[in-house]
């Protein structure tokens, strides 16, 4: 009986305490991203053999899972989510380890281990428990000096980074530095290091060019509009052609010959069918978890809660804006999924992991909350809402 009003009061306290904003922006997405599948998904199933809706049947299969773990997640403490963030970072890159001896290869790429019927991406993993170990890092070098946090976390970066290189995996290479730095930055990185570290970036971008083919390639059918731009043209005629108001659901024409409409290009199905405004609503909604994230975290008194709310919306916004810049052909293009919307078990388990860390670290507590609330205030006054 005792252990039962003990349950109550725990989901009782951690209702009051949490950003209902953020739940529902997260559930809106996960949701929304199940409704829109029924456009994407038909058409490449047909077309490599399967019944009309098996991914969408897989994308609900994974949902109510990914629901269950960002909740869960939500509930535990800064504690509990530095704990949780070491195992998962440790296993995510033991996996992508044994990813490279004996993944399964595509496209000349391994990413991926299998485990009887489930196949898994770890580097989709790695992203939350390495943004919040980093954070924890920086955190732990501005509450003593002497503690070597700066130097851990530019080591980790640089195994992670040698990971994914190796696989190979560029994009999402750029994506977990580009976080990084930004995470850096906010630590409160000296110029001197801003000057070295964009360096080492630059040099680095410019080694992938010449060392990789498949990225020069890319780059140079963006650059130049020369070669196969199948995918990206497509992608572009079916955001023209769906208008402000898009053709209707299931009206779609030019989905049916994009090869990855369910995954690195829903968002162009998503403007065919359901026009530019839905993809205007969506973009606002990314930008909402960014920008409160970033406030939110601004109010936190405890240098770890701030940065790893900080990074891990910085992680979210930045995945969410190079899918869309590819889709709207504003850069080379890059396999990346858009948070909650694309296609992918990895990828919406992994996200629903980061969208629970910012839950959690974002539930009101009692010593900030009034700091949290006036600051939120001013804000909203300022911009007049």
């Amino acid at each position: 009986m005792s252990s039962g009003r003990a349950e109550k009061g725990m989901i009782a306290d951690w209702w009051r305490s949490i950003d209902r904003w953020f739940l529902a922006a997260f559930i809106c997405l996960m949701v929304g991203g199940f409704v829109l599948s029924f456009a994407a998904s038909p058409p490449v199933a047909e077309k490599i053999g399967l019944e009309p809706f098996h991914f969408v049947k897989r994308h609900a299969l994974f949902l109510l899972p990914s629901m269950m773990v960002m909740l869960g997640v939500s509930m535990l403490s800064p504690r509990g989510i530095r704990r949780m963030s070491i195992l998962l970072l440790g296993g995510s890159m033991f996996l992508m380890i044994v990813a490279l001896f004996f993944g399964m290869e595509v496209k000349g790429a391994r990413r991926w281990v299998e485990f009887g019927p489930l196949t898994i991406q770890p580097s989709e993993f790695m992203k939350p428990a390495f943004v919040v170990i980093c954070a924890w890092l920086f955190a732990e070098r501005a509450r003593k000096k002497e503690i070597p946090g700066n130097l851990f976390a530019i080591v980790l970066l640089g195994m992670v980074c040698a990971l994914l290189v190796a696989q190979p995996d560029l994009g999402q290479t750029i994506l977990t530095a580009g976080t990084w730095g930004g995470l850096f930055f906010m630590a409160g990185l000296p110029w001197l290091w801003i000057v070295v570290l964009g360096g080492i970036g630059v040099t680095g971008f410019c080694m992938a060019y010449f060392v990789f083919p498949h990225v020069a390639s890319r780059i140079d059918r963006f650059t130049t509009g020369e070669g196969d731009t199948f995918q990206v043209d497509t992608a572009r005629e079916a955001i023209l052609r769906g208008g402000w108001l898009g053709q209707g659901p299931g009206e779609g024409t030019v989905k049916r010959i994009l090869p990855d409409s369910h995954t690195d290009f829903a968002f162009s199905v998503i403007a065919e069918e359901f026009g530019i405004v839905t993809c205007m609503a969506l973009a606002l909604i990314f930008c909402f978890i960014v920008v409160r994230g970033l406030q939110v975290a601004l109010a936190q008194r405890d240098n770890f809660t701030r940065l790893a709310i900080s990074g891990l919306v910085l992680l979210f916004g930045l995945q969410s804006i190079i899918n869309m810049a590819v889709n709207l052909h504003l850069m080379p293009a890059k396999g990346m999924t858009l948070p909650f919307i694309s296609y992918g078990g990895s990828s919406m388990m992994a996200i629903a992991i980061s969208a629970g860390f910012i839950l959690a670290l974002t539930r009101r507590k009692p010593q900030n909350e009034s700091r949290t609330d006036e600051l939120l205030a001013r804000t909203a006054a300022l911009y007049g809402v």
